[in-house]
């Protein structure tokens, strides 16, 4: 019986770009996601799975509607995991700047002398400090949504 858990030893029968389709028990077909196949991350499946290849595999997933899901790295011992600076970029075990009470505030560059400056010069300068100011608050309201904007009836299904 071909349970979620289960170890087997299996038969490559056939490779997509996709994944791996694997010969199990029973006269039953499982498939190895690409995503499954490695630690690492595998960019052609078939320089590292060929037909009638033996794998040992896991079983990850099995379907209502039959299908198998198998795992080759689930057998595969862990990764090493990063020093904690590598994770961080900085020292090990260093704290991480505290972060500012206050929020984000906008404040302009200081005036440059606007003493002989034509009327065009000035709507210049105003139009730039207000792109600027739009461009802060957008920013500052997309990190608070947690990412892009999407135009009202162009978010995903709907």
């Amino acid at each position: 019986m071909i349970e979620v858990g289960n170890i087997f030893e299996g038969k490559v029968t056939g490779v997509k770009p996709f994944g791996a389709f694997v010969a199990l028990p029973e006269g039953q077909v499982g498939m190895v996601h690409i995503s499954e196949v490695s630690n690492e991350f595998v960019q052609d499946i078939t320089a590292v799975l060929h037909e009638g290849q033996q794998v040992k595999v896991k079983v990850i997933n099995v379907a209502q509607d039959g299908k198998i899901g198998l795992s080759i790295k689930r057998l595969l011992a862990p990764p090493p995991r990063p020093q904690k600076e590598e994770r961080r970029g900085g020292p090990a075990g260093g704290k991480r700047p505290a972060r500012a009470a206050a929020p984000h505030v906008w404040q302009p560059k200081a005036p440059a002398k606007s003493e002989n400056l034509s009327f065009e010069d000035m709507m210049s300068r105003f139009k730039s400090q207000s792109e600027e100011k739009m461009a802060d608050l957008n920013h500052e309201t997309n990190n608070r949504r947690g990412g892009g904007y999407a135009p009202r009836g162009r978010r995903g299904g709907r």
